[in-house]
């Protein structure tokens, strides 16, 4: 239904151009030859000479139509010269006419905020520009006014023929006039001085309605053509409702100027004066009755939004007669046509100008024979875009597919399958919307890798080493394995981590900090770089010394219990536990701590890595199958790098305290490990705290 907008402003200067019989310019201005011609464009169905869709203002002398076909086109004007429309996946193909508009487009937004409304028309908000003008040059102090200016239309105004722009040359340079007068005027000095720039760059005629609203410069841009501009000052706003029929305003085409005709005999817009405001909002609503009332007054306050590119994307076919689509396969082979199209044009919107589609909608006309139901509509339906031709296709055929079902009803469809039962679809359409730019210093996330690729050096892991570190990939509630494959999810934590400095992760939380621990150690996918983490090079060694060392312990040991039947349900049993849990667990009653603090001794007097990597197991080494891999596995890790340390003192005992008996107890002993009484009870850890309570 419409929406009521009240007027922002009472002086502004609002500007509709449209295109004169834009589809027959483009192809005059291929043709210089069919200049002054009568001449058309049709389909390029070529049954009775095709559909007319532009007919030139000489052949409108003759009276073609455009409801015409092409056939009798010619019985009324022989002369006239039909243009086929460019045709493509067999189909009509407007890329050339779209891309004149765009010329045009690019200079009318020029002079102010331009709002492309269709591939013709176009909506100007010379606000600006208009006062602009009457500060530093007004009308009235022009010593000259060009031909084009002279040759405009002012609503209201008397003209008599051979005097007639000596009047509207006056009207445009009065002195006394009303400020709001005043813009209107500066408004068509503005637009005749650009219609003559789209002539000279684009050899394309246009013609313009100046006024205060976009209704009304709409309204007014068709009053003379071609190559005409109109004004409509505030004192003519009644004039030009009074007697335009009801049916002729935008948005009282349909069911709603019907219900008018009828319910309140309302024939044209001026008739509806004779109510107020109250009486059209108990028949249609407060918002539609406040609409209606500002509409038969000239009141809008819809304002030219900044759109120089199309809101949306469509492609679509009609089926007339004996052509309807009457199987799900024809169905599906049209759709195929629309939605490579479709996609083509995405990929150029996306490319040229950096925006994205959301929506993807499927449209249809349908009918059914020997049906009480003939009459209903095809749904329309809609779900989220994917980019790409294939995928496209197939959402644009299951869009269908519901539309068909909900349309046939569930039992008819199950019965009718692909067969003919007496539908057909005499339309289709598929368009993309919700299209919006992509904001500025947005890139993908396979484009940072790409540059890190560029710029460091490259560490691939092997298939082998993949499944070696897999226990690491799995429990984090950031990290999550889709098909084998990394998601964002879960590259993302690892950018995070690999890029914060030291000095921000001493500075996070206790559990934060073990999660950026735990965060480090995940290893990318095949083909990433890491050369960001700190740790890059300790990978590369541990790389490098797991090839020279085949014999390894602590790699067989890895590589032993991941292959076992048991490293696999130990792999299944771990997911969806916290990191922090897993961490705690891990621990072995402190056993980890202490081969950190033993590591970190050993890193000192160790000569290199390599070295000391190659080192046989202690004798006091956890027997096989004692600890879990995941502790082993970062043990060695850690075992390569400076280890985290803390200072007990600094720890705020009151932040502590704070925290449940049971979540203290946990960390008080995790802090003085040898300390912990070995007492703690069985499944009574910190993850069984977060578990939900039992019914008792």
């Amino acid at each position: 239904m419409p929406v009521s907008r009240p007027e922002l402003s009472d002086s502004r200067v609002i500007a509709h151009v449209d295109m004169d019989c834009f589809y027959v310019q483009v192809e005059q201005r291929k043709q210089q030859s069919l200049r002054g011609q009568p001449t058309a464009v049709v389909q390029y169905n070529s049954w009775q000479g095709g559909g007319l869709i532009a007919v030139s203002y000489e052949a409108r002398k003759f009276g073609v139509k455009r409801s015409m076909r092409g056939d009798e086109a010619k019985k009324v004007c022989p002369e006239i010269h039909l243009v086929q429309v460019p045709v493509a996946r067999g189909k009509a193909d407007l890329n050339s006419y779209r891309n004149a508009g765009s010329e045009v487009v690019t200079i009318l937004s020029r002079r102010g905020r331009c709002e492309r409304a269709s591939i013709d028309e176009v909506y100007l908000d010379l606000t600006i520009a208009a006062e602009a003008m009457l500060v530093d040059n007004p009308p009235e102090c022009l010593e000259t006014i060009s031909e084009e200016v002279v040759k405009s239309h002012v609503l209201g105004l008397e003209e008599d023929g051979s005097n007639a722009r000596e009047k509207v040359g006056h009207w445009l340079t009065r002195s006394d006039a009303s400020r709001r007068d005043k813009l209107l005027a500066c408004g068509a000095f503005i637009v005749a001085e650009l219609r003559l720039q789209v002539l000279e760059e684009t050899e394309f005629t246009c013609s313009a309605g100046i006024a205060h609203n976009k209704m009304l410069a709409k309204l007014a841009s068709g009053m003379n053509k071609p190559a005409q501009q109109t004004v409509v000052p505030f004192s003519s706003i009644c004039k030009l409702l009074g007697m335009l029929p009801i049916k002729k305003m935008k948005q009282l085409g349909g069911k709603l100027g019907t219900s008018l005709q009828i319910d309140l005999g309302v024939k044209t817009v001026g008739d509806l004066l004779q109510f107020s405001e109250e009486k059209l909002q108990e028949y249609y609503g407060v918002n539609t009755g406040s609409w209606l009332w500002n509409t038969a007054r000239g009141i809008s306050g819809e304002e030219v939004k900044e759109r120089l590119l199309p809101n949306s994307h469509g492609s679509g076919k009609t089926f007339p007669g004996p052509r309807a689509l009457k199987t799900v396969p024809s169905v599906e082979k049209w759709l195929s046509e629309l939605c490579e199209e479709l996609s083509e044009r995405l990929q150029f919107d996306l490319e040229q100008n950096k925006r994205i589609a959301h929506t993807l909608t499927l449209h249809a006309h349908a009918y059914k024979s020997n049906d009480i139901d003939s009459f209903k509509k095809f749904p329309s339906k809609s779900c989220p875009l994917r980019y790409g031709t294939s995928k496209i296709k197939e959402d644009a055929l299951i869009l269908f597919q519901a539309g068909l079902r909900e349309y046939l009803g569930l039992y008819n469809f199950k019965i009718s399958g692909n067969q003919n039962s007496g539908w057909g679809i005499t339309g289709l359409s598929v368009s993309a919307s919700k299209i919006i730019a992509i904001p500025s210093g947005t890139r993908s996330i396979m484009n940072y890798f790409h540059n890190q690729q560029e710029t460091c050096p490259q560490v691939k892991l092997s298939s082998e080493k993949l499944i070696q570190d897999a226990p690491l990939l799995s429990p984090s509630e950031n990290c999550i394995e889709n098909g084998g494959h990394m998601t964002l999810q879960s590259i993302e934590p690892w950018i995070s981590c690999s890029e914060e400095d030291e000095e921000t992760k001493h500075s996070l939380p206790l559990d934060r900090q073990l999660d950026k621990e735990m965060c480090k150690e995940k290893l990318p996918d095949k083909e990433t770089s890491i050369c960001s983490s700190p740790d890059a090079e300790v990978y590369r060694g541990w790389e490098k010394d797991q090839t020279e060392s085949n014999g390894d312990y602590l790699t067989e040991k890895i590589r032993d219990s991941l292959e076992s039947e048991e490293g696999k349900r130990k792999l299944n049993k771990e997911k969806g536990m916290s990191t922090i849990s897993r961490y705690f667990q891990s621990q072995n009653s402190g056993d980890l701590l202490k081969v950190e603090h033993a590591s970190t001794s050993k890193l000192s007097e160790s000569p290199s890595l390599s070295d000391h990597q190659s080192e046989p197991p202690q004798e006091n080494s956890p027997a096989r199958g004692e600890s879990s891999v995941d502790a082993r596995l970062c043990s060695h890790i850690k075992l390569k790098r400076p280890a985290w340390s803390y200072d007990i003192d600094e720890i705020d005992q009151d932040v502590l305290n704070e925290l449940p008996k049971q979540i203290q107890e946990e960390v008080q002993a995790w802090l003085r490990p040898q300390k912990r009484p070995h007492t703690v009870k069985r499944d009574s850890g910190i993850a069984r705290y977060f578990l939900p309570a039992k019914n008792k």
